[in-house]
């Protein structure tokens, strides 16, 4: 036998988990890799070797990255044939103009009404963690109508020391266009650390047809049906609506440290676990108030930011009862229904 000492690779490093490996030395002309990693000869040792501890430097881990552009614009008027229930009509339509998306969030569309475009946000990495990166930007054009959604809920998972994840989502919307963001739940999970941030214009205060808006954020401290809880998190949010570049809407929260003793405070949670954000910008904004607020527990609260800004906050025990109080609500607000991945 070949009196050479070689450390054993496994899917590109060392194995680091054994206390010792013993095995004979294979001759020079031969390959233990594999494919897997080269050999690292070492002086003469004897017949077999043993290695003890391998521990070469760690590479840094790649982390997820992900981002999506589209622009949503009016198509040709559709003819609806007459029916028994009405006359023949010609219903505005809107289609996709531009469509960019990489790495890790990607776009899909169901099939869904003609009057408005819905595009279901994925995330294929499968939550969020510590140095994870996602942006997602959108603009709505006059005339037109899109939804925007998550697939699922968005998870934001344990972080290393020192690192955080990131969500930045900008939106656009022109005057006479509309746009719903309805994205599902956001759960925390004990050792989080995020970063997110939705900045929102909205053009044309002027104009005879303004654009409307209807936004939702519901927020999940832990699942309480899986008995978790977050004693231990950091989530950093803001929240910014523009109406022709002067500030509407400025919303800004910093959990940090034991979250559910934040949240069991009177003042705060009073032992909430679940909340929701919503904002409804429209011309029939004043209008819908008083019937909102009939539809609301007694952990909501509904008022007017001004005749057309309508801005709703929701608290529940849990993602099931938050989700019970706003389905109706979002339902109530958006002629065009809920996202098709909200009934999945």
């Amino acid at each position: 036998m070949h009196k050479n000492r070689q450390v054993i690779y496994a899917l590109g490093g060392p194995i680091t988990h054994l206390a010792s490996i013993t095995r004979p030395s294979p001759p020079p002309s031969q390959s233990t890799s594999q494919g897997f990693g080269a050999l690292a000869p070492a002086p003469a040792c004897g017949d077999s070797e043993t290695v003890l501890n391998a521990s070469p430097p760690v590479a840094p881990v790649t982390r997820a990255r992900g981002a999506v552009m589209l622009s949503a614009k009016a198509a040709t008027p559709i003819t609806r044939r007459a029916t028994d229930t009405g006359p023949a009509s010609r219903v505005p339509s809107t289609v996709l103009r531009g469509l960019r998306q990489s790495g890790s969030l990607k776009c899909v569309f169901p099939h869904g009404s003609d009057e408005s475009l819905q595009a279901i946000l994925v995330n294929t990495a499968g939550g969020i963690t510590g140095g994870d990166r996602f942006e997602t930007t959108a603009s709505v054009e006059t005339g037109s109508c899109l939804t925007l959604s998550t697939q699922a809920a968005e998870r934001a998972y344990r972080a290393q020391p020192g690192q955080r994840g990131r969500v930045d989502v900008h939106l656009k919307v022109a005057a006479g266009a509309r746009l719903n963001w309805l994205p599902q739940e956001t759960i925390l999970f004990e050792g989080c650390a995020l970063d997110r941030r939705l900045t929102i214009d909205l053009e044309a205060e002027e104009s005879e047809t303004p654009g409307v808006l209807l936004m939702a954020e519901p927020l999940v401290f832990g699942r309480l049906a899986m008995g978790e809880t977050v004693r231990n998190g950091s989530f950093r949010d803001r929240i910014e609506i523009r109406r022709d570049g002067r500030p509407l809407y400025l919303d800004s929260a910093n959990w940090h440290g034991d979250l559910q003793a934040q949240l069991d405070r009177p003042g705060v949670g009073n032992g909430a676990r679940a909340l929701a954000s919503v904002v409804y910008v429209a011309p029939d904004a004043e209008a819908r108030l008083d019937n909102l607020r009939a539809m609301l527990p007694e952990t909501g609260g509904a008022s007017l930011l001004a005749d057309d800004v309508l801005v709703l906050r929701l608290l529940a025990e849990d993602s099931f009862f938050l989700r019970a109080a706003l389905v109706p609500v979002l339902t109530f607000l958006s002629p065009q229904g809920l996202p098709r991945s909200w009934t999945l």
